[in-house]
């Protein structure tokens, strides 16, 4: 039996080796794919005998169901596929390309993340048995497409010869070890595909593309890499070749555990247009100067090169009249003939390079030997390979004729910069004094006479050599701020006075005086102008306005001074003042001021005051914003301007002019309470011993920063039963308890709470029969001010709530009988309360006792519970009620030493306890209460104790005496003592002497103790 397993292994054995073994494999996994991209899995079949051409059949197995497979593609079934994958196979996206006969690969054209999982590739059977395995499985994960790349698209024009740089941002967050390449391409007009130009490959090398490798190598292509995620593109010199559209393109890649790379992920960023100029070549010399020129000014021509390429080098040459007088190489170098180089030393000539395309020719005191033909040479130079110049091309200029002008005669013009012939008060005033004619050297003086006055005072002058002096009262800043005289041009001088005053105003006159080398004397013209300063004080105006003269409580204050002038467009510095009187007071105080250099100067108020102010302040209008106003800020405001110069920088500078607005006053009220609640009643019935709730319910309030306190009230089942408070919690939800709900058992069984920000609950535990009655709520709005205050807006009750409780069968009733009781004062009394039947074996009674008297509310005395414990209404009482039970049917309240307070209508209220519930407690039933008992209470007869204590300085007399007749019989003891005590010193020898005598008297007989004693006690006496 046991050698049939080893002839059947040793037949399988030969069976293999005969036949071969079939086996599929896929490609090695796993395999993870980007979203969106494409992906390529192979399966091949080997060691079949069947046809050289095998069938396959793939499958997936999803992450969330790893055990099912369902069905994907085959190549033999056309209906294999399942409904899930019907329609991609169909549309192309999943779809089966035949390698070789026994070679596939499954392609999804575009993956979806719920591609994810293990495929698995199956091949039928074609062989005569089943030996070797059939399929294989890899596992393919769908990841995120992390990849970007971004350049800003562009449109660029260059010339042919220009560096050009282009950056690029590409990046990747693939959790995944993966690589990135980046390639820069050229797309050439109306050309696909597009040229490589240079990339960054997987592996981190530079490859440029086939069109850019010479480029490349000389470096003039270069590809750098700017921090983690830019890529950069230059080129040193452009070439027509390279005009197009340059993008750039950032390939993912991931090395599959086969240990090939794969790309992942593509992205290509927006095009560059680049368009590429020729460079130009030809270029051609033009030469500027004026035609005429006066002797003694200065002459200046320029040679200026249009076109040429990039980078030129010119070397230029200065000809006049035929003759070369000067020339600059392409190196900078300046050569001069022999007379014009001894000029230039004496510093009357100058020639520079101004560009590399513009050369000049400067004559600084022209003269007649200067008159005549001017032309410049331009040549442009290379440098050739052993480090000398040669020209390239050479270009000259036209011939620039120069004249000589003569002197003749001119005309002045004065005006102002601004064209006006008025100015306000510390605006500054500019005087253009114009001369026309030939070019020459002029000097100017200026004068001013002013208004109302016929002698003229000097302003300022300046020589032909520009020497300025100014005038005696004009030299000094602080009188017309700075005075300045400026030459703008040869024949044009501005004189300017920084800050004007009112006596500034007047004719001004210009002179313009000229004089030659030829001349003796020099020739003078002369023009006058008006010029009127206004003073600003004379349309000065203020106005304060508030938008609400009454301020809500809290609210923002706002007020507006307004300047009104008719110099607003001059941006003129102003001082603002703003002044408060407080309500009461008679004197306004400094609030905020405001200088004209920017310096806040606060008054005498508290600090908080600071923190909650705001002055903004621009040109002609000043808001004062005083936030979150309490009455404090109630009173008068008003504000006062001052106008400064444009250039006053000090504090101590005085105004120019000032105003001060009519008074404000400013009303602080309480903000109108839009508060509502609702008002509705209703009825709960309610089984005994459950749990109660009553709803107030807020339907509007004010808007802001308000803050509610709740107060509960409760009206028993009585008869002119009054409110009594429950419990109030405040605006601060501090919860307070009212008179007689206070205990610890009532504190337990009333609570409230918030349910939402408009509504609130009155719960109610373990319900009783002491609890039937009314309920309502009183809702109160508060606002606090930033002074700590609290106000209240306002105060609304709502509807009644009124609980029931479904009948048990207990009924308690308290005898209605009449009762009325002198009483007199400091004896006692006592108020009887007695039930018609004494109830139930099971049942238990308490009985509250209450007490009232005219224009007061009803007052809880005492409450003797069910079990026997007394609970006063206040503790004060406990000396003086004593509540008991006097039978099973009778109560009793008893008033010890009643006073004269005590008078008023007591009332008792019983009420029947039974167990209830699992576990059991005692619940209250039902109750009654007895008629209103009139106690009157009656002044007592005055009895010698009273007199006495009526009496006060007779008490004080009672009180002191003993005392005093104490301490005097305390010191006549002492005084004695003290003489007994100094005699015996004094008499000893003396009492002994007598002491013998006696004894010498008495003969013989003999003295007994006692009789010797009593000798001693009446001598000490």
């Amino acid at each position: 039996m046991a050698r049939i397993p080893r002839v059947a292994s040793f037949l399988l054995f030969l069976t293999k080796l005969s036949i071969g073994q079939r086996e599929v494999t896929v490609q090695k996994g796993p395999l993870f794919r980007a979203e969106g991209y494409p992906v390529s899995i192979g399966c091949n079949v080997s060691g079949h005998q069947g046809p050289s051409e095998q069938h396959f059949q793939w499958s997936v197995y999803l992450p969330t169901a790893p055990n099912q497979e369902i069905q994907i593609v085959s190549t033999k079934d056309a209906d294999y596929s399942y409904t899930k994958y019907v329609q991609r196979v169909q549309s192309g996206d999943i779809y089966v390309e035949r390698v070789q006969g026994n070679s596939v690969l499954l392609h999804i054209s575009k993956l979806q993340v719920k591609d994810s999982g293990e495929y698995e590739c199956h091949t039928p059977n074609t062989d005569e048995r089943y030996f070797g395995s059939y399929s294989a499985k890899t596992t393919l994960i769908v990841i995120p497409d992390t990849l970007f790349a971004t350049m800003s698209s562009q449109t660029l024009s260059k010339e042919e010869g220009e560096p050009l740089e282009l950056t690029c941002e590409a990046a990747k967050a693939t959790a995944q070890h993966t690589h990135l390449s980046v390639t820069w391409y050229l797309m050439q007009d109306g050309e696909s595909p597009a040229t490589k130009i240079i990339s960054l490959s997987k592996d981190f090398m530079l490859i440029p593309g086939p069109s850019y490798t010479e480029r490349f190598a000389s470096g003039d292509v270069r590809f750098d890499k700017l921090g983690a995620s830019t890529f950069r593109l230059s080129i040193g010199s452009l070439q027509p070749s390279d005009q197009g559209q340059l993008f750039c393109e950032a390939t993912e890649w991931i090395q599959d555990p086969d240990e090939t790379w794969t790309f992942i992920t593509k992205k290509q960023t927006d095009q560059t247009a680049l368009r590429i100029r020729p460079a130009v070549r030809d270029f051609k010399v033009n030469i500027t100067a004026k035609s005429t020129f006066t002797e003694g000014n200065p002459l200046e021509l320029e040679c200026l090169v249009v076109g040429s390429g990039r980078n030129p080098q010119f070397q230029g040459v200065w000809f006049f009249n035929g003759i070369e007088i000067a020339h600059i190489d392409a190196g900078g170098v300046l050569g001069l003939k022999k007379d014009y180089k001894e000029r230039a030393n004496q510093g009357q000539l100058q020639v520079s390079k101004l560009s590399p395309k513009a050369f000049s020719l400067k004559i600084f005191t022209a003269g007649p030997e200067d008159e005549g033909a001017y032309r410049c040479a331009v040549a442009e130079m290379a440098r050739a390979q052993a480090g000398s110049w040669q020209v390239l091309q050479r270009k000259q200029s036209l011939d620039s004729q120069v004249h000589l002008r003569k002197p003749a005669a001119r005309s002045v013009v004065v005006s102002t910069q601004n064209k006006q012939q008025a100015v306000w008060e510390g605006e500054a005033l500019t005087l253009l004094c114009k001369a026309d004619g030939a070019e020459g050297l002029l000097s100017v003086d200026w004068w001013h006479v002013p208004q109302g006055q016929t002698q003229p005072e000097f302003v300022a002058g300046m020589e032909q050599d520009g020497i300025v002096q100014l005038g005696a009262s004009y030299g000094k800043p602080t009188n017309h701020g700075h005075t300045r005289l400026e030459k703008i041009d040869w024949a044009t001088f501005q004189l300017e006075l920084t800050s004007t005053t009112v006596a500034d105003g007047g004719t001004y006159e210009c002179r313009v005086s000229e004089r030659t080398q030829n001349q003796a004397r020099g020739l003078s013209w002369t023009q006058k102008m008006s010029v009127t300063v206004k003073s600003l004080a004379s349309s000065l105006q203020v106005s304060l306005m508030s938008r609400q003269p009454q301020v809500k409580l809290t609210n923002t204050l706002d007020l507006s001074c307004i300047v009104g002038a008719s110099y607003s467009d001059l941006q003129v510095p102003l001082t603002v003042t703003w002044q408060f009187q407080p309500a009461g007071s008679q004197v306004f105080h400094l609030l905020i001021r405001v200088t004209h250099n920017g310096t806040i100067e606060w008054g005498d108020f508290p600090p908080q005051f600071q923190k909650k102010t705001k002055v903004s302040q621009s040109s002609f209008r000043s808001q004062l914003l005083i936030h979150d106003a309490t009455e404090e800020e109630a009173g008068v405001y008003q504000c006062q301007v001052e106008v400064y110069d444009r250039n006053s920088l000090h504090v101590n500078d005085a105004a120019r002019a000032s105003a001060t607005s009519h008074p404000l006053r400013i009303v602080i009220s309480l903000p109108e309470s839009k508060l509502k609640v609702n008002s509705s009643s209703q009825v709960q019935e309610l089984s005994i011993n459950s749990n109660a709730a009553v709803e107030c319910s807020i339907l509007s309030q004010t808007t802001g920063n308000l803050r509610l306190a709740i107060i509960w009230y409760f009206s028993s089942i009585s008869s002119n039963a009054s409110w009594l408070r429950i419990l109030e919690m405040d605006q601060t939800n501090i919860v307070k308890y009212g008179d007689g709900f206070y205990t610890p058992r009532r504190k337990q069984k009333f609570h409230t709470e918030k349910v939402s920000p408009k509504v609130f609950q009155l719960h109610i535990l373990s319900v009783e029969d002491s609890d039937r009655g009314k309920y309502r709520c009183a809702v109160q709005e508060w606002l606090s001010s930033a002074n700590g205050a609290e106000y209240k807006l306002g105060e609304e009750t709502s509807g009644v709530t009124e609980l029931k409780l479904r009948p048990t069968g207990s009924k308690v009733r308290v005898s209605k009988g009449h009762w009325t009781e002198n009483a007199t004062e400091h004896g006692e009394v006592a108020i009887p309360c007695s039930l018609e039947s004494s109830g139930g074996s099971a049942s238990l009674f308490s009985v509250m006792w209450y007490w009232t008297r005219e224009h007061s509310g009803n007052k809880l005395l005492v409450h003797l519970q069910h079990d026997g414990l007394l609970e006063y209404g206040e503790e004060r009482l406990r000396g003086h009620l004593h509540c008991y039970r006097s039978s099973a049917t009778g109560f009793v309240l008893k008033l010890q030493r009643v006073e004269m307070e005590d008078a008023g209508k007591y009332w008792c209220r019983v009420a029947e306890w039974q167990l209830h519930g699992t576990p059991s407690k005692w619940v209250s039933h039902a109750s009654d209460e007895s008629q209103r008992m009139v106690l009157t209470v009656l002044p007592s007869e005055p009895t010698f104790p009273s007199r006495i204590c009526s009496s006060a300085s007779l008490i004080y007399f009672l009180f002191i005496c003993p005392f005093v007749v104490l301490i005097l019989l305390v010191l006549i003891l002492c005084l004695y003592w003290k003489a007994r005590k100094s005699s015996a010193l004094r008499l000893p020898s003396q009492r002994e002497k007598t002491l013998w005598v006696d004894l010498k008297g008495a003969g013989d007989k003999p003295i007994s103790r006692r009789e010797e004693e009593e000798g001693e006690d009446k001598e000490d006496l």
